[in-house]
């Protein structure tokens, strides 16, 4: 064994497999020759780097279990749909999330609510933070499972373990008094120390109605609503003109 392939073998048994990948390539390019020791070394860190950066984001992406296979960088501002580039462009680089401060989109059906969510969710994974992507309707059915068969404190760990939830489709149908008292624990435990992001058909001066007891509505749009980021999405649907034929 030359002492190239044992080199590549010490870096695998590492678990360096980004830095012996690149510098396999090196020797079968034969573009080591041309590249200085120090170069050379910043070519082998930076290819561990991407391989160790694009494997946590796999498995990120994975955990969350995003709707859509979403980026910022998709977005259509073409369309009139209200939405403000700058804002999208300030939020991008998710320093509200370390902040724990909470995103609320709005719009009507097909307006890319759901997308632009799970945009921002693929973001904030490209900056590391760990996101759990659900259906409001799913979040509090598992939530009143997890209430009869007695993992619900669990489960909340579980929830609030993200430092970024992404509530979909919220207010569908009214809550139940588990589903508002459970949404008020999780926004209690969440607020200003984790981040939420909630998308909705219904405008947010309605969501008191949807929560339905007027004092827990009170109480969880004290924390979700007053020091949040909003997107408002107008105009039509954006399925309708996708799919149109002419």
């Amino acid at each position: 064994m030359n002492n190239n392939q044992a080199t590549i073998n010490r870096m695998t048994e590492m678990r360096l497999h980004g830095m012996a990948q690149a510098f396999r390539t090196l020797q079968e390019t034969g573009k080591n020759m041309d590249l200085t020791i120090d170069e050379t070394i910043t070519y082998l860190i930076d290819a561990e780097w991407d391989e160790k950066h694009n494997r946590r984001l796999a498995r990120l992406t994975r955990a969350a279990r995003f709707r859509y296979q979403a980026a910022l960088e998709d977005i259509d501002y073409t369309l009139d749909r209200n939405l403000d580039k700058n804002q999208i462009l300030r939020l991008a680089d998710c320093s509200w999330i370390s902040r724990g401060q909470d995103l609320l989109i709005t719009g009507p059906t097909g307006c890319g609510k759901s997308f632009l969510g799970s945009a921002f969710g693929h973001q904030a994974c490209q900056h590391g933070y760990t996101v759990a992507y659900v259906p409001a309707s799913r979040l509090f059915h598992e939530i009143e499972e997890a209430k009869a068969d007695g993992t619900y404190l669990k489960h909340l760990t579980r929830i609030m373990k993200n430092a970024l939830l992404l509530i979909d489709d919220f207010g569908l149908e009214p809550l139940n008094h588990i589903s508002r008292m459970a949404f008020l624990e999780i926004l209690e435990d969440r607020h200003r120390r984790k981040s939420t992001i909630v998308i909705s058909q219904h405008p947010v001066e309605n969501w008191h109605g949807i929560i339905g007891d007027p004092t827990i509505a009170d109480a969880i749009m004290d924390r979700l609503a007053f020091h949040s980021h909003r997107i408002e999405i107008t105009g039509d649907t954006v399925r309708r003109k996708l799919y149109a034929v002419d």
